[in-house]
C-alpha cells in the first residue's frame, strides 16, 4: 500500500514567493497546493485537508493570524507554520500563541523549512500518540472518575471492588479533598443497587434538628413549619445507597438513632409513632479520627464498630505524589473541554511547581488550580505563570530539552526525560518506565526526590 504523501498548502499574497516555494516543496517529495489569500486559504484547509500549512502573516482580506483563529475555531487539524517580515515577528509571536507551531523569516531557505515541516509533523505524531496512551492510560487507572495509579489507591480500588457486592456498611476515612464522595459513589455502582437511588447527606452542614428531620423525615405538626408530612433520607434510599458524609460530626442524639437503624433497618418519623422498616446500604466518611473521638466521648463507641465493618482509607495527595502527572493531565483534559480551549502541552517548570506542593488540600486543590491554569492560559501551552503564585517558586531558565546538552548534569537530563515522557503518556509511571527503560520503583523515587527538593 502507497503511503500518502505529507500534504502541505502554502498561504501568501505574493505570486512568485508562493509558486517558488511551492515548487521546492513538491521537489522535496510534498503534495502541495497555494492560496493567494485567507479566505481562499480557508476553503483549501477544509477541500485539501493539509497537515501543515505555511501561511504568512499579511495578506489581505484575511491576514494569516485571522486564519489561524478561523481554522482553530473550526477544529482544523492542520499544523500552521507562519511566515514573517523581520518587522512583523510580534504578530507571528502571537500567532503562536493561539496555536501556530512556528514561524519563519522571509526570505525563506527552502531546506530550512523542509526541517522545520518534518520537526512539526514529528511533533503531531508525539501527540497523536500521547493522545491515544492516555486513553488507554485512564482506561486501565480510573475507577468511576477515581484517577491514580499509585499502589496505595491501588490498593483502595480492590477494598471496593470485593466490598460493594455486599451489604456490608463502609467507612471512608480521610483527608477533606481526597475524593470521598467518588470512593461512596463507586460503592454503590459497583453494587447490585446501582439502579436503586443513592442518597447523600452532609452531616456537618445541618443543624442538629434539621439533621434529624432530614434523615428520618417528619410528620405534620411535629414542630413549628410542618405543614406537611415529609420523607426523610433513609425512606428515599430504601433498595439503595445512603451516604452520609462527615458522620464524625454526628451529634449524640442521634447517634443513638443511628445505631438503631443500622442494628434493626427500623425507625420513626420525627413526631410520629409509625415504625418504619428499609433495605438501605450504609456508607459514611469523615476526616476525624474516629477512634479518638470515641476516646474523647465524643462518638458512641457501639456506633463506631457498626460503621466500621469495611474501612477504607485514602491516602492524601502528597502521600501519592507519582499520581499528579496523570491527574494533572486529566484535569488539564477536563476543564479544557468546558471551557472550549486547546490546550496543546505543559512547560516543564509547571511540573516540578506540581511535584513541589505539598497540596493541603488534595487532589480538590489541583483540580482547582488547574482549572484556573486552564481558563487564564494565554495559548496553547499551559505555563508556570498561569499557576497560583505560591505555586509557581523557581522556574528552569532552559525551554528545550536540546538546550540542556552540553552543559547540564547526567541527573538534570534525567529529570528532564523523566517528566517529559510522562506528560507524554499521561502520567502514567508504569507507561513511562517502559518507554524510558527503567522501573517504576525508580520513577517513584526520583519524583518524590524532586518534590523534596523542591523542583530546583
Amino acid at each position: 500500500m502507497e503511503t500518502r504523501k505529507t500534504r502541505v498548502l502554502v498561504v501568501d499574497d505574493e505570486v512568485n514567493a508562493r509558486r517558488g516555494l511551492a515548487t521546492l516543496l513538491g521537489e522535496d517529495g510534498f503534495e502541495v497546493q497555494e492560496a493567494g489569500d485567507g479566505e481562499e486559504g480557508l476553503d483549501k484547509l477544509h477541500a485539501f485537508s493539509p497537515d501543515v500549512v505555511l501561511c504568512d502573516v499579511r495578506m489581505p482580506k484575511m491576514d494569516g493570524l485571522q486564519l489561524l483563529r478561523r481554522a482553530r475555531e473550526e477544529r482544523l487539524d492542520a499544523a500552521f507554520v507562519m511566515v514573517t517580515a523581520f518587522g512583523s515577528i510580534e504578530t507571528a509571536v502571537e500567532a503562536m500563541r493561539a496555536g501556530a507551531e512556528n514561524y519563519v523569516v522571509k526570505p525563506v531557505d527552502a531546506a530550512a523549512v523542509t526541517v522545520l515541516i518534518q520537526k512539526v509533523l514529528e511533533k503531531q505524531a508525539l501527540r497523536r500518540e500521547a493522545a491515544s496512551l492516555r486513553a488507554r492510560v485512564q482506561e486501565r487507572f480510573r475507577f468511576h472518575n477515581i484517577v491514580g495509579e499509585s499502589p496505595e489507591l491501588q490498593a483502595v480500588f480492590d477494598i471496593v471492588k470485593r466490598a460493594a457486592p455486599t451489604r456490608a456498611t463502609v467507612l471512608i476515612l480521610g483527608e477533606s479533598g481526597t475524593g470521598k464522595e467518588l470512593i461512596a459513589q463507586a460503592c454503590h455502582e459497583e453494587s447490585p443497587r446501582r439502579d436503586r437511588p443513592f442518597i447523600k447527606v452532609n452531616c456537618a452542614a445541618l443543624t442538629e434538628s434539621l439533621l434529624e428531620s432530614e434523615l428520618f423525615g417528619h410528620e405534620k405538626g411535629a414542630f413549628t413549619g410542618a405543614v406537611a408530612r415529609r420523607e426523610g433520607r433513609f425512606e428515599l434510599a430504601d433498595g439503595g445507597t445512603l451516604f452520609l458524609d462527615e458522620v464524625g460530626d454526628i451529634p449524640p442524639s442521634i447517634q443513638v438513632k443511628l445505631l438503631r437503624v443500622l442494628q434493626t433497618r427500623e425507625f420513626e418519623r420525627v413526631g410520629g409513632t409509625q415504625t418504619l422498616q428499609v433495605d438501605v446500604r450504609l456508607v459514611a466518611a469523615t476526616n476525624r479520627d474516629l477512634a479518638a473521638e470515641v476516646k474523647a466521648g465524643r462518638f458512641r463507641e457501639d456506633l463506631f464498630y457498626r460503621l466500621n465493618v469495611v474501612a477504607v482509607t485514602l491516602p492524601p495527595l502528597r502521600a501519592r505524589k507519582g499520581d499528579i502527572p496523570m491527574l494533572f493531565n486529566h484535569f488539564v483534559e477536563k476543564y479544557a473541554a468546558a471551557y472550549g480551549k486547546e490546550i496543546r502541552g505543559v512547560a516543564p517548570g509547571v511540573m516540578n511547581a506540581l511535584l513541589s506542593h505539598d497540596w493541603p488540600g488534595n487532589v480538590r486543590e489541583l483540580e482547582n488550580v488547574t482549572e484556573r491554569a486552564v481558563v487564564l492560559a494565554r495559548g496553547t501551552e499551559l505555563t508556570a505563570d498561569d499557576l497560583p503564585l505560591p505555586l509557581r517558586g523557581p522556574r528552569p531558565g532552559r525551554k528545550d530539552v536540546d538546550a540542556l546538552i552540553p552543559g547540564a548534569t547526567l541527573k538534570e537530563i534525567e529529570r528532564e526525560a523523566i517528566l517529559r515522557t510522562l506528560q507524554m503518556v499521561g502520567g502514567s509511571t508504569s507507561r513511562a518506565a517502559e518507554v524510558l527503560g527503567i522501573s517504576v520503583r525508580k520513577i517513584q523515587y526520583r519524583l518524590k526526590e524532586y518534590a523534596e527538593a523542591g523542583g530546583k
